[in-house]
């Protein structure tokens, strides 16, 4: 059977359903919806997502900021969001979903890595997290799990994911110690399983779809002409461990046709697996 996952950071699911988030989850025949930086309150998600939908989310400790949810047509027989060490704050971040699919069990992960910002506490938490995060990869791959990380992870892998790469080498995002993670998670470029069993074993689909080619980009700064010049950065995945991602097959970036249509900064990275 043929299931379509996507994932999308909102920006704020309020505005985001102001803008025609609605519109566009009523007519893309979503089965699991991976969302980020939802920052909102559980009873908001309520009114605004109709009522067939299953929810599952895990608020940030500050109200109105980060926050994670995982929309679906069926209910998930398990739900966490336990991540990292009791001391580290990671509330809003991650929350993962099981769902019976094809007879099978395939564990949804809906994460949203933090920004980051050199030299200060933030980058710090960042580290923390993706270490947390690299930790738990590990666990997920194990034995041949069907399991899948979705989200906004702020983090463009190589120069391939960033339209002005050159201007970023030294900004969070693009540092060579958070690109030094994804080299653990899926390999190194010049590695040659980069993305086929090297480092931790999983996928990075879009990349594996798109090819050795720029972008396709999924994400676009609100300020001057990023959007219309594609001036873009790719930080928006689908990592699948090997099992799982050898059932993908489609992928589609649900780029806005003008700047004034979007509803989010970000745009949707929609995936069909045959389960």
């Amino acid at each position: 059977m043929v299931t379509r996952i996507a994932s999308v950071n909102v920006n704020g699911i309020r505005a985001a359903y102001r803008k025609g988030m609605g519109e566009w989850l009523a007519g893309r025949d979503v089965d699991i919806l991976g969302i980020q930086e939802v920052r909102a309150e559980r009873s908001d998600i309520d009114a605004l997502v109709d009522s067939s939908w299953h929810v599952v989310n895990d608020e940030a400790t500050a109200k109105g900021r980060a926050g994670v949810a995982i929309l679906s047509r069926n209910a998930p027989t398990d739900v966490r969001t336990e991540f990292g060490s009791a001391d580290f704050d990671s509330a809003g971040r991650w929350i993962e979903a099981d769902f019976i699919v094809g007879g099978s069990t395939v564990t949804v992960v809906s994460c949203y890595v933090h920004s980051g910002e050199v030299d200060t506490p933030k980058q710090v938490e960042k580290y923390r997290f993706l270490d947390a995060m690299e930790s738990r990869l590990g666990e997920l791959a194990r034995n041949g799990a069907l399991a899948l990380v979705i989200g906004d992870l702020n983090v463009g892998h190589r120069t391939l994911d960033i339209k002005n790469w050159k201007g970023n080498t030294k900004k969070a995002g693009f540092l060579p110690t958070e690109r030094a993670y994804f080299d653990r998670f899926v390999g190194n470029e010049e590695d040659p399983a980069y993305n086929a069993g090297a480092g931790l074993g999983w996928v990075d689909l879009g990349r594996r779809f798109a090819g050795e080619v720029p972008g396709p980009y999924t994400w676009w700064s609100q300020r001057g002409q990023a959007f219309d010049t594609d001036t873009g950065w790719r930080i928006d995945y689908h990592l699948a461990t090997a099992a799982l991602a050898s059932t993908a097959v489609s992928y589609a970036i649900d780029k806005a046709d003008a700047w004034d249509t979007r509803w989010s900064d970000h745009a949707p990275v929609v995936i069909d697996y045959e389960i």
